[in-house]
């Protein structure tokens, strides 16, 4: 708990954005795909997947694009206008679009609250990055039944009721 109410804060690079978690992700990803890659600049995106309504941003607001994905579908990323910082980011594939954010771990105040759960698309996953050995590995992406909590899967299906 970060002391002033919800699971995690974090910030942009500049800090004139900030946002708070108000409970833990669903799920946490380790995306190795090479969209990612391209995006981020490095191996890999880590991504707190997260009910919309329980991220507030606690000052200036953010810019909202529009950017192509792998899905073809697009996803909408949120930054800080001032230093380009991408804090969050919503896929619009499967009836998503605004009720999940996909967080980016690595804007957190404390990004070890949110180590991966699950490695996907790891079929393009870097070869000199090894993997723990006890994580959750999938060559593209799984069914959430298989891999999700069950507290996570009924926090899910309560957005699309």
């Amino acid at each position: 708990m970060d002391g002033i109410g919800g699971f995690a804060t974090g910030h942009c690079a500049c800090g004139d954005i900030s946002y708070r978690m108000l409970s833990p992700p669903m799920i946490v990803h380790c995306c190795h795909c090479s969209w990612c890659q391209r995006e981020t600049g490095s191996a890999f995106a880590v991504n707190a997947l997260l009910e919309r309504d329980r991220l507030e941003i606690d000052s200036s607001p953010v810019e909202t694009t529009r950017r192509p994905s792998a899905s073809g579908q697009g996803q909408t990323v949120h930054s800080c206008p001032r230093c380009r910082t991408v804090l969050w980011s919503h896929y619009n594939y499967a009836g998503i679009g605004a009720k999940i954010a996909f967080v980016r771990a690595g804007t957190l105040d404390d990004p070890g609250l949110a180590p991966p759960d699950v490695h996907i698309f790891t079929s393009t996953k870097q070869s000199w990055l090894p993997l723990p050995g006890n994580s959750l590995v999938y060559p593209e992406y799984y069914r959430a039944k298989d891999v999700w909590s069950q507290d996570s899967l009924a926090r899910r299906a309560a957005l699309f009721d």
